[in-house]
C-alpha cells in the first residue's frame, strides 16, 4: 500500500492558476490599441485655431455631423467614412439638411482651418441655417498652457 501512497502524493492537484497567459493576451491587447487608437484620429487634415473655450459636450454616436473646411477651402463631411472625399458647399448644405429632417437630434460641428478665408465658413454658415439647421458648434483646439507670456 505505501507505493500507491507515494503515487497519490505526487499526483495532488495544483491549486495555484498560472497567470502568464493571460497577461500574454493582456500585453497583445495593448498593443493593438495602441496600434488602432491614432487612426481613430479624424481623418481631414485641418489646423484648429486656439481658443479659450468652455467644452461642448458631444456624444460619440451618430447623432453627430461633423464637416469640415481645409486651409484650401474645400468642404468634407466626416461621418462614417475613413476616407470623405471633397463636396461643394450646396452638397454639404444638402446632405445635412435631410440628415437633421431624419435624425432633428443631430448635432451639426465645423471644423474650420484657422487658415480659411472667414468668409468660407459664414457661408456654409448662413447655408446650413437655410437648411433649417439653426444650432451649430464650432471646434477648437484648447490653447498650450506653456505657450502663454
Amino acid at each position: 500500500m505505501e507505493p500507491l501512497q507515494q503515487q497519490m502524493a505526487k499526483r495532488r492537484p495544483m491549486a495555484e492558476i498560472n497567470v502568464v497567459p493571460y497577461i500574454d493576451v493582456m500585453l497583445v491587447l495593448l498593443i493593438i490599441f495602441m496600434v488602432t487608437a491614432p487612426m481613430l484620429v479624424q481623418s481631414v487634415p485641418v489646423n484648429l485655431p486656439d481658443v479659450d473655450a468652455t467644452p461642448t459636450e458631444v456624444d460619440d454616436d451618430n447623432t453627430t455631423l461633423t464637416i469640415s473646411v481645409t486651409a484650401s477651402g474645400e468642404y468634407y463631411i466626416e461621418r462614417d467614412k475613413k476616407d470623405p472625399a471633397p463636396m461643394s458647399l450646396s452638397e454639404v448644405t444638402e446632405y445635412a439638411g435631410k440628415l437633421k429632417q431624419a435624425q432633428p437630434t443631430t448635432q451639426v460641428m465645423i471644423r474650420g482651418d484657422e487658415a480659411v478665408p472667414y468668409g468660407k465658413v459664414v457661408h456654409l454658415m448662413g447655408n446650413l441655417q437655410g437648411a433649417g439647421i439653426s444650432d451649430v458648434g464650432l471646434i477648437t483646439e484648447a490653447p498650450d498652457p506653456e505657450a502663454r507670456p
